[in-house]
């Protein structure tokens, strides 16, 4: 009989890519879900990871032993979720995946929150790009995801994902503190036609934001400086750089030489918790939803 432990390892690096996020998002050292892989090519006597570069594959008969291994988790998952309701107490573990800001401005709160009031319950939190996030919980990969969407990207649905929104996460621009903006209370998206940017990298969500909205007010903005971090956008705009549009979750307070100027009008990202229909009856869910949202209700302006 195929060990569960075995396939599920297996299952994470079909879902991650790679043997080292598998093992970031199991809590493992890539060491130990590599043994586990090995130990499953010897049960099945099939090789099930080739080496691709510097990184490795999985072959056509890893992932079909890997779609399996999904089945057989979505009927433990199912399982585990009726003995929770019929015990009526959030307990185990609890695995959330939470982009950068949300995961420094929100969770802190919300986890401890939930270690106060259910300590049987054991939470787990992974920083994930919010791109990548909905796909891993649609495909089990984690329990729980907190993401976001604005204006321009509506938040994906996959069949069998249900949502709850947290709150809004007003955004502002933030300029350097000798700047002509600074200390307007206000200005329209038309009046920036001439500054330079400091912004996320392309495909990122904030920088698809920036660049179709500055199109919409009938000019291309010049990007000049890129970084992932808004910390590091941030610290950009203090040395005199360039003006950037920065969330408030998570950005902590503004250092010297940074000033916030609202946009008019005000730019907005509105932040989701997403599960599994199938466990949306486990108490876990249901206790962490809940929240997230007191913590939202806490930390964003609605």
């Amino acid at each position: 009989m195929l060990d569960l432990q075995r396939l599920r390892a297996l299952h994470a690096v079909s879902v991650h890519g790679t043997v080292g996020a598998a093992a970031a998002a199991l809590g493992y050292t890539p060491s130990a879900v590599s043994q586990q892989i090995a130990k499953l090519e010897r049960e099945t006597r099939t090789v099930l990871l080739e080496r691709e570069g510097r990184g490795v594959r999985l072959t056509e008969e890893a992932r079909q032993l890997a779609s399996a291994a999904q089945e057989l988790l979505t009927v433990m998952e199912r399982a585990e979720t009726e003995l929770e309701q019929r015990r009526g107490v959030p307990a185990g573990r609890l695995t959330i995946a939470a982009f950068a800001s949300a995961a420094r401005g929100l969770l802190p709160g919300a986890l401890a929150a939930l270690a106060e009031r259910h300590p049987a319950l054991d939470t787990r939190l992974t920083e994930v790009d919010p791109h990548l996030s909905v796909d891993l919980v649609a495909k089990g990969a984690v329990d729980l995801v907190v993401a976001h969407d604005w204006d321009i990207a509506p938040l994906p649905a996959p069949a069998g994902v249900e949502q709850a929104v947290i709150g809004d996460d007003l955004c502002d621009l933030l300029v350097p503190a000798g700047h002509p903006l600074a200390g307007r209370e206000g200005v329209r998206r038309e009046e920036l036609g001439s500054e330079r940017w400091v912004s996320q990298p392309p495909g990122r969500v904030c920088h698809d934001w920036l660049v179709r909205t500055m199109r919409a007010a009938g000019f291309e903005p010049d990007i000049a400086h890129q970084a992932d971090e808004n910390p590091t956008l941030v610290a950009l705009v203090a040395a005199g750089l360039g003006v950037a549009v920065i969330p408030r979750l998570g950005r902590g307070p503004l250092p010297d030489g940074v000033a916030a100027v609202g946009l008019d009008p005000m730019p907005r990202r509105r932040l989701y918790a997403l599960w599994r229909g199938g466990t949306s009856r486990r108490p876990a869910i249901v206790a962490a939803v809940q929240a997230l949202r007191d913590q939202g209700r806490v930390c964003l302006v609605r």
